[in-house]
């Protein structure tokens, strides 16, 4: 399930570092954690769906290297995003 347009816009602005800022680890998070939101909720109506499912598995590992990559460069980011989003680390 895709995010629809307004939505990403304000999430970008919540997480962005700078004014023109789209592509920092924290944006791709919280993006990539709005999608696994989605599908999750898809999947309680939709539960033989395994294509999605599959997609999801994915982004939950690219979440993943996301967010080792941020904690591994910079602790206190990680630290506060982690805290933000309500994810469990």
């Amino acid at each position: 399930m895709s995010i629809k347009p307004d939505e990403k816009k304000k999430v970008i602005k919540t997480y962005r570092l700078k004014e023109n800022d789209s592509g920092s680890p924290e944006v791709q998070v919280a993006l990539l954690t709005t999608r696994i939101n989605n599908l999750t909720g898809h999947f309680k109506s939709h539960v033989k769906d395994f294509h999605s499912r599959t997609g999801l598995l994915k982004l939950v590992g690219q979440r993943r290297r996301l967010l080792n990559y941020l904690k591994r460069e910079a602790p206190p980011r990680y630290n506060k995003l982690i805290a933000d989003l309500g994810l469990r680390k």
